[in-house]
């Protein structure tokens, strides 16, 4: 056996132990709805997002009151001293007053601000859900790459079988003197090499399950292990709908466009809250007051001689205000243009994000299709070969390159086919808002 063999295996044996020694125990059994499930209850994020969803809501209510009338109860007292006084050298004030305002118009202030907090609760439930749609959809592309890896490991371990019988057979040719040392030695590398190749995809497999766990935010103590999921080759090649029905719906079924047109609507009504300030203001005021002082009378004398009672209109008509309504226009109105700008460009990038999923699924379709044709030819191939060399008409390098060749026509193939599936689930996903995995 070679350095490199031993070294190879050396490896292969302790990542071996090590996986079996930090295996966790607690292991998560889940489909790709219970990955959402999960994320939907779970998810940081998208539990921030809620709460300002719900402060929104408390700006609202807080919007919504300002109709209401105000009323305070005011009350002062003081103590006064006069060292040099000559009759009374101290002297106690206080007043009480129960005061009442409203205003009765301040230009259409309140109204717009009531529906620009409910345009803003709109806005930010349908950030809340564009959140999660994010979520979404990178719990499925990592679910599919999780599908992709364990299938990878399947079609390595396979390989690894292969030529580790090719080796065994190396080493009966080689004793019987019809193979020499350097041609089992170059099969046995081979073959420790696909055994790497198993480790590696194992680690990639690993690696993707805890890039899940990671955006479900599960604990450091559980380990996710997906259910499996089997696709047929009529499932990866099936027609796929037509690319202007799919752009349709994705514009009706997006969340974040939804709030891109409440933020032009909410923009437009800053503008006319903005507006607001070239009106006058009209406000009614009401108030009742009493007080007392020392030394006087009585207590309840001086409360029931001082009471009063008033009642008061002001209009306000705004002449000059160092052009603070006029600067607000304009800010208001460049927020408004700005707003459409967004709108129009998530248009566009819902055009180009569908688009290019189409083109995804063709491509991968048909890569798909040549891989299956591919696939059988080098299997044939390879049996071929392997026969050859079994009667010795072949030699070791041909043996190698049949196996290498039958080893990437699968990897190709299982390539093409969850990349055809993830751009399908993706336009589903656009389609419906919604992505189904058996």
């Amino acid at each position: 056996m070679t350095l490199r063999a031993i070294s190879i295996s050396t490896m292969i044996a302790a990542v071996s132990v090590l996986s079996q020694a930090e295996e966790p125990a607690d292991t998560l059994q889940w489909s790709y709805a219970d990955c959402v499930d999960y994320a939907r209850a779970n998810n940081i994020s998208l539990r921030q997002s809620e709460l300002t969803l719900e402060a929104t809501k408390a700006s609202l209510e807080a919007a919504r009151a300002q109709w209401a009338p105000s009323l305070e109860f005011a009350t002062t007292h003081s103590l006064t001293n006069r060292p040099f006084g000559q009759d009374s050298k101290n002297s106690y004030n206080s007043s009480y007053g129960l005061n009442a305002g409203w205003t009765v118009w301040d230009g259409g202030k309140r109204e717009n601000n009531i529906r620009r907090e409910q345009k803003q609760t709109e806005i930010d439930a349908h950030t809340t859900t564009d959140l999660f749609r994010s979520i979404e959809t990178d719990i499925l592309g990592l679910y599919i790459d999780i599908l992709y890896a364990r299938e990878a490991i399947a079609i390595n371990r396979e390989a690894a079988s292969v030529s580790q019988a090719q080796a065994e057979r190396a080493r009966q040719l080689m004793e019987s003197g019809r193979l020499s040392r350097v041609d089992y030695a170059q099969l046995l590398s081979q073959a420790r090499q696909d055994d790497y190749n198993v480790v590696n995809a194992q680690s990639t497999y690993d690696t993707y399950c805890t890039n899940l766990k990671q955006l479900l935010e599960i604990g450091i103590d559980k380990h996710i292990d997906p259910l499996p999921v089997d696709w047929s080759s009529d499932q990866v090649t099936a027609q796929y709908p037509p690319l202007d029905e799919s752009y349709t719906l994705a514009l009706a079924t997006d969340a974040r466009l939804e709030a891109a047109k409440l933020a032009v609507e909410s923009a437009e009504l800053d503008t006319k809250i903005a507006r607001a300030g070239y009106y006058p203001s009209v406000s009614l005021n009401a108030g009742v007051g009493s007080g007392y002082y020392a030394p006087g009378g009585s207590f309840g004398n001086q409360m029931k001689w001082g009471l009063n009672e008033s009642v008061g209109l002001t209009v306000s008509v705004p002449i000059l205000d160092n052009k603070k309504t006029k600067t607000a226009v304009t800010q208001a109105n460049i927020q408004r243009i700005n707003a459409i700008l967004s709108e129009d460009a998530r248009r566009n990038e819902i055009a180009r994000t569908v688009e290019s999923c189409y083109i995804d699924l063709k491509s991968a379709i048909a890569q798909y299709e040549a891989g299956v044709n591919q696939v059988e030819a080098a299997e044939l191939s390879d049996e071929l070969v392997n026969e050859q060399f079994n009667l010795g008409l072949v030699n070791t390098v041909e043996l190698m390159q049949s196996h290498n060749n039958l080893l990437q026509a699968r990897g190709a193939l299982l390539q093409a086919k969850y990349k055809a599936m993830l751009s399908r689930k993706l336009i589903e996903f656009y389609r419906t808002a919604s992505v189904a995995i058996p």
